[in-house]
């Protein structure tokens, strides 16, 4: 029964380490030992990918600043009692957001089931001004950015872990520790998966 239900815990996302997986929606995971510091203990969201270049944001790296104090000049803002999130080390001054629920009004990008990005200042202080709160909303400064080619590179090295995504994981309750809960069930899914059996030689 135990392994049982380890085996359903490990296979509660899909996991690949194939640069054709990549797609916008879904996870890059780093493993224990990154290759890129900046990038050490990583989940981020791919919210673009394309012959253009690849865009993503960090889920697990809320800060101490208030979403009230870092965008007091936002109708809206100093309701909510919300952190910002570091979303890269890209951009740090640019602001973006992501949205949990029906397809909402207004200039948004549909990232993958019930979870759409904004950029724009009117949809942000829309969704502030509604009182969203961390559950529905959350806003990031900055972003990563790779070109195609330079991410699916990292891939193929092993820098990254591909999952499919939620709602519930992109907006998970408890981002300071997703990282460690990922790849523990990376781990243990690779640990219980059984090598592959070699043909047996002709004598």
């Amino acid at each position: 029964m135990l392994v049982a239900a380890a085996l359903a815990a490990a296979s509660l996302f899909a996991q690949s380490q194939k640069p054709e997986d990549l797609a916008p929606g879904k996870i890059l995971v780093t493993p224990r030992l990154s290759p890129d510091p900046l990038f050490a203990e990583s989940v981020i969201l791919l919210v673009q990918y394309d012959d253009a270049g690849a865009l993503g944001l960090m889920l697990n790296t809320p800060t101490t600043i208030h979403i009230s104090e870092a965008l007091s000049a936002l109708k809206g803002a100093k309701k909510s009692p919300d952190f910002v999130y570091l979303g890269g080390p890209v951009e740090p001054e640019d602001v973006m957001a992501l949205l949990r629920g029906p397809a909402p009004a207004g200039d948004l990008t549909h990232v993958v089931r019930g979870v759409y990005m904004a950029s724009t200042r009117k949809v942000l202080e829309d969704a502030l001004t509604q009182g969203k709160r961390s559950a529905e909303l959350r806003v990031y400064l900055g972003y990563c950015g790779w070109t195609a080619p330079q991410l699916r590179e990292e891939v193929r090295r092993g820098a990254w872990f591909i999952f499919d995504s939620s709602d519930d994981l992109v907006f998970d309750p408890k981002p300071g520790s997703l990282w460690t809960r990922m790849i523990e069930k990376t781990e243990l899914q690779m640990a219980m998966t059984p090598p592959l059996r070699r043909p047996a030689r002709a004598n």
